[in-house]
């Protein structure tokens, strides 16, 4: 396995980050971030340390470090979400969704004459406890009896996805599409909700 991946994750982990936190920054599924975490840095990973979880690590710093490009990519992922007609809230889940959901919600506003609201949607994944639940911010626009569109960086179990479609449904709120950045599962759909991608990411053999 990487050894700078293992280093990464053994800062973060330092740092307080909880494994879904690290998972989201090094863009690996949970159990990739759980293993990386268990392995030793610097040294050969043993026979008995378990196998590394099949996935793919994505790095996308060259996006996400320029306001320019984010546009470009948002203003594509909008043109995705528009196929399935107008949205009144772009719900961006946190972290990496955040950026997207609000470049997404202007393009929209232009391209539809209609103002769209951002709501942002905090998984199970970075919250801590045993009673812990993801949760809508209270801090954006409300969910409510309104047709949302879901917005996140890179899909890698679908977990997530199936998550907030449960958590927006029990607010009253209807899905009309899923758009991320990366598909590195192949989903087409959770939930009876369309899944898009700019990319979709497959292993082959």
């Amino acid at each position: 396995m990487n050894q700078e991946l293992i280093k990464k994750a053994h800062e973060l982990r330092s740092r307080g980050f909880t494994t879904g936190e690290i998972a989201d920054e090094l863009n690996v599924s949970k159990d990739t971030a759980r293993w990386l975490t268990l392995q030793t840095t610097g040294k050969k990973v043993e026979e008995d340390a378990g196998k590394a979880p099949v996935d793919f690590a994505i790095n996308w710093k060259s996006l996400g470090g320029s306001s320019a490009r984010l546009r470009y990519v948002s203003a594509a992922m909008a043109d995705m979400a528009l196929k399935y007609g107008t949205a009144d809230v772009v719900v961006g889940i946190a972290v990496s969704g955040v950026p997207f959901a609000t470049m997404m919600a202007d393009v929209m506003d232009v391209e539809s004459g209609l103002e769209t609201s951002i709501a942002v949607f905090h998984p199970i994944k970075h919250r801590k406890g045993e009673d812990a639940e993801g949760a809508i911010s209270s801090n954006f626009a409300s969910v409510t009896g309104k047709r949302v569109v879901i917005v996140d960086d890179v899909i890698t179990s679908g977990r997530t996805i199936k998550e907030v479609i449960k958590v927006l449904k029990n607010h009253g709120a209807v899905p009309t599409a899923v758009i991320v950045l990366i598909d590195k599962k192949g989903i087409s759909e959770v939930e009876d909700v369309p899944v898009e991608s700019l990319i979709q990411v497959s292993r082959l053999g």
